[in-house]
């Protein structure tokens, strides 16, 4: 049997909604790292530790149980007491925690022991109210004042912050306690006396205000849908939602292990990150893009995430188009780099947001959320044939195409650039959006104002679709206009951007519009695009599997012989799942069905090292050789949405699915290869219809079957060529 790697974070997360709680493998937190609890873009805990006499307990395991439970078994070290010393590893102490409207703790003390033992059990508690800004960035600017105050009545520990009119508020409320606590300098103190095999217990809640104040009445613990009501169990309201997203979701079967556990983990962490506060209805959802840093409402990382789940379900898409609509720019705003018609970027709630510290409120500063909205729209409607969508959106979509051609073109050339009009703006605004991420060949930044590869892809497919769009509400003359704008686009790309030398696309034309001519991994978005010509496609593509991009485990989003190439960094050499699953759908779009298949594999291969099959955001771009194992990137999100949502992808472009929900079919291309023997798509949804496909490896062919179980729908087998 070979040896099993496992790699994961060094920290335990649980999250629930926008709650999240990220502590040290022995479940404590400590103040000068980037754990806590958090909620509402405010770090409510700072610190926690647990003592016996003064004594630190010593772990002996720990580990997270679901996407909202974790449990951590602790042992004592020798502790001296006035009657006795009680032997190191007498007690075993459990802390087991539930994610919810806040956390709810339990603490569970066992004396394995032969005589009686009295010792103090310590906790202590502190709270920063940091904004989610200062704490990853390690800088923080003390501001307003914070009281605390011990209630004994209500046996409450309550910590509140005051700036202004900002407010936050920390209480941590003892219920069901074997002996009374009492507060002593900076430390809440049990008196815990144990015979021999006897437990002792107490329940504690983290209470979390995001306007500071206090939670009344003695059931306010347990107020809100999301809350535990018991000792270590998920609210009956939050594992109805769970289970109701594994019950129409499509389910996997397959001899394929490894991709059979990335599904499910990437179902699970799917269902973890909806943001419930902006559920619209049952089935309508929003999803956060990852724990611990982008828990809020993202327009690009939600308008991918929705792309992704169109085989599984199309709730985030129907949850992101209505809460990206609501917050369509009205106005031209520099410093939230706004203007009319544009999508958000961000959306942020904590204390540096409320006093305009920082433009996310909402910030704008993205340049492909907008012809993105427009892909999703299309895309949402080619899987619900949902015709009402189209023009309960329409204006919505015009407002995008508006500003697509006033805004998104900086200099009328007829492409799309972005720059900067905020203080504090996003210097890069396509998705590897870091300040060191444009960079020309010789490693030096690339200045704005940038045209970025992909953003034309994206704008010629958007033009595309709402061709289509248009026609079908009975606007023909609109289509035809967008359908000859993209046309010119797609021939304006092929003169500026290919380079011939290279065979490759340029990374993006710089401020002189000049090609950049870095060998990186967004050309791959243009063959998912379909704004590159087939025979540069078979080029790009080549590029792409070369050693020097392709690792084993994933492209990599910079060449390994760049002068700025570091596996381990950000985006200059690091490996992206959903980067890869876009490209791997803009292989199977120009017919390179192997690669796509090739890319799946080593995104699977390298997802069984991660621990529980989980996907983080981003992992390190070293070679795949023998001995070697991926390595999470030190900062990564884990769950992270577009990570989970890029197996969904990865499985599309293997299969050659394109749903077209509004003439009752959907269409097939299978090619499984050697790794992948069979996989079966259970409850499969497409517009009212449900199937079930077999897919099924036999004599080097795929076969498949289809059992339609609802509905209307016309199952076909082409080659895939996606609409446009």
């Amino acid at each position: 049997m070979p040896f099993r790697v496992n790699v994961g974070p060094p920290v335990l997360t649980i999250n629930q909604g926008n709650t999240f709680m990220v502590t040290q493998q022995d479940g404590q937190i400590t103040s000068d790292g980037e754990l806590g609890v958090f909620a509402d873009d405010t770090r409510f805990v700072s610190y926690y530790a647990i003592f016996a006499n003064g004594q630190p307990w010593t772990r002996l395991n720990a580990s997270t149980t679901s996407y909202a439970t974790a449990r951590v078994y602790l042992t004592n070290p020798a502790i001296e007491t006035e009657e006795t010393t009680i032997a190191q590893g007498t007690l075993e102490l459990v802390l087991s925690r539930v994610a919810g409207n806040g956390i709810h703790e339990d603490i569970d003390i066992i004396n394995h022991g032969l005589i009686t033992v009295k010792f103090n059990l310590e906790i202590v508690l502190r709270s920063d109210f940091a904004d989610i800004f200062e704490v990853k960035a390690h800088h923080y600017v003390r501001r307003g004042h914070i009281e605390t105050d011990w209630n004994e009545r209500d046996r409450e520990l309550s910590t509140t912050y005051n700036n202004r009119d900002f407010q936050r508020r920390f209480s941590y409320r003892v219920r069901n306690e074997s002996s009374p606590p009492r507060v002593a300098n900076g430390r809440l103190t049990f008196g815990v006396e144990l015979a021999a095999k006897e437990t002792w217990h107490t329940c504690s809640y983290y209470l979390l205000s995001a306007d500071g104040s206090a939670p009344t009445g003695e059931t306010a613990a347990q107020d809100g849908h999301r809350f535990p009501s018991q000792c270590y169990e998920l609210a009956p309201e939050t594992v109805a939602l769970q289970q109701q997203w594994f019950d129409t979701a499509t389910q996997v079967t397959t001899a394929q292990e490894e991709l059979y556990r990335l599904y499910q983990q990437s179902l699970e962490d799917m269902g973890a990150l909806r943001l419930y506060d902006h559920d619209f209805a049952p089935d309508i959802w929003l999803p956060a893009a990852g724990v611990p840093w982008f828990v809020t409402i993202f327009g690009r990382d939600s308008l991918i995430v929705s792309l992704q789940n169109m085989l599984v379900r199309p709730s985030f898409a129907l949850g992101t188009l209505k809460k990206l609509a609501q917050y369509q720019a009205t106005e031209v705003d520099d410093w939230r780099d706004a203007q009319p018609g544009k999508m958000l970027h961000e959306l942020r709630t904590g204390e540096l947001a409320h006093f305009h510290r920082i433009p996310h409120t909402p910030y704008y500063g993205t340049a492909d959320a907008t012809p993105l909205y427009l892909i999703v729209l299309h895309e949402t409607w080619k899987w619900t044939g949902d015709k009402a969508l189209l023009h309960e959106y329409r204006d919505v979509a015009i407002r995008c195409l508006n500003w697509i051609d006033q805004y998104g073109d900086l200099d009328g050339d007829g492409l799309q650039e972005f720059k900067t009009r905020s203080s504090q703006g996003i210097e890069n605004q396509g998705w590897k959006d870091s300040g060191d991420s444009m960079v020309s060949s010789d490693g030096s930044l690339v200045e704005a104002p940038i045209a970025l590869c992909e953003l034309q892809g994206y704008v010629f497919d958007a033009w595309m679709r709402m061709a289509e769009v248009f026609t079908t509400i009975g606007e023909p003359e609109r289509a035809v206009s967008l359908r000859q704008k993209a046309i010119e686009l797609r021939d304006r790309f092929e003169q500026q951007f290919w380079c011939e030398d290279l065979g490759y696309y340029a990374y993006a034309l710089d401020a002189n519009k000049q090609p950049v001519r870095t060998i990186a991994s967004n050309p791959g978005h243009c063959l998912w695009s379909g704004i590159a010509s087939p025979e540069h496609a078979a080029r790009v593509v080549k590029q792409l599997m070369e050693p020097d991009l392709w690792s084993g485990w994933g492209i990599r989003t910079l060449s390994a012989a760049h002068p700025s190439f570091n596996p381990h960094s950000y985006h200059l050499g690091s490996i992206w799942a959903h980067d890869n699953g876009i490209i791997a759908l803009g292989c199977k779009r120009y017919g390179f069905a192997t690669e796509a298949a090739r890319i799946a594999r080593g995104i699977s291969e390298a997802g069984s090292y991660f621990e529980n099959y989980r996907l983080p955001e981003v992992y390190a771009g070293i070679a795949q050789q023998k001995g070697a194992f991926p390595i999470q990137y030190a900062q990564a999100n884990v769950p992270q949405a577009w990570a989970a949502g890029s197996v969904f992808h990865l499985l599309q472009a293997m299969l050659g699915l394109q749903a077209d929900a509004p003439n009752h079919r959907l269409y097939l291309d299978p090619e499984l290869p050697a790794w992948l023997p069979d996989i079966t798509l259970h409850q499969l949804t497409i517009g009212q219809a449900t199937v079930d496909l077999r897919f099924w490896r036999e004599d080097e062919q795929t076969h498949w079957a289809a059992d339609i179980k609802a509905g209307d729908v016309e199952i076909l087998e082409k080659a895939w060529q996606p609409w446009h």
